[in-house]
């Protein structure tokens, strides 16, 4: 249920569609007695779309997200194992042309191919099924292995989770097939804005993993409240740190992580 939820409600409430489907409600009140409604709703939504994409809106939910946990350093020596999660593969787009086809956070599995390469012995694991709400045989995991063996790791260092379709069933599954023993260290890869709910997940499922944030989209602090002069970069933005920050919020209240905004150890 919480995985309907979230593909139907959560993606109505998505800034870009919720603005659109209130300026088609303002447009259509227009043919009726509440004209005057209709305009303020098609004026409203068209100055928050307006705000959204050339404001520094995006960039504002944005940063707090992907300023939570800093970049991973080799410091305390190689890891015994790298977890890199999906949403880097259009599954559909895959199917239909036979071949991966990566979208915008194709950083977590470059990062996690370099990881794998500098660290020979450490195990890979991707995990990442269908998350479409309609979704088939095939799964993001079944591209991910040709990827991985064209950026050079062999198959047989590959593990391959493709049962999940949210970041709750990517710690459960993960954990369950990597089950994880006292004193190793698993690098968890995933977008840096994406981290904070993924930490509070796999803490919630007891695998104890360090945190190796990638796919950054916003600068340093200086950058937060930067216009834009294309507004589908600001859009994509908004509705990117909304989603995220919808996540946190649903995770939280049904107890499937401890805090609100998870952080690096106290």
């Amino acid at each position: 249920m919480f995985f309907v939820l979230s593909k139907t409600l959560g993606v109505m409430a998505l800034p870009l569609n919720f603005l659109i489907g209130l300026s088609v409600l303002g447009s259509l009140l227009l043919l009726t007695r509440f004209l005057k409604l209709g305009r303020a709703l098609v004026l409203l939504s068209a100055l928050m779309l307006a705000v959204c994409g050339f404001g520094p809106v995006g960039n504002l939910l944005l940063y707090p997200l992907e300023s939570r946990f800093p970049a991973w350093t080799p410091s305390q020596g190689p890891p015994d194992g790298i977890i890199v999660l999906g949403a880097s593969i259009d599954v559909d787009l895959s199917a239909a042309h036979g071949t991966p086809v990566v979208t915008t956070a194709s950083d977590r599995i470059i990062v996690a191919a370099a990881l794998a390469g500098k660290y020979p012995n450490a195990r890979v694991v991707f995990s990442g099924g269908n998350a479409n709400l309609l979704s088939g045989d095939t799964k993001e995991a079944d591209f991910a292995a040709g990827l991985f063996e064209s950026l050079g790791i062999d198959r047989s260092r590959l593990m391959l989770e493709r049962r999940s379709r949210n970041t709750y069933e990517n710690a459960q599954f993960t954990k369950a097939m990597v089950d994880p023993k006292p004193g190793e260290r698993w690098l968890l890869v995933t977008s840096a804005f994406h981290m904070p709910r993924s930490m509070g997940l796999f803490r919630k499922a007891g695998f104890v993993v360090e945190p190796c944030p990638v796919d950054w989209r916003v600068g340093t602090g200086r950058d937060v409240v930067s216009f834009t002069d294309i507004a589908e970069d600001g859009l994509s933005r908004t509705n990117l740190a909304v989603r995220e920050w919808l996540g946190l919020i649903a995770y939280r209240a049904v107890g499937r992580i401890d805090e609100f905004l998870p952080g690096p150890p106290g």
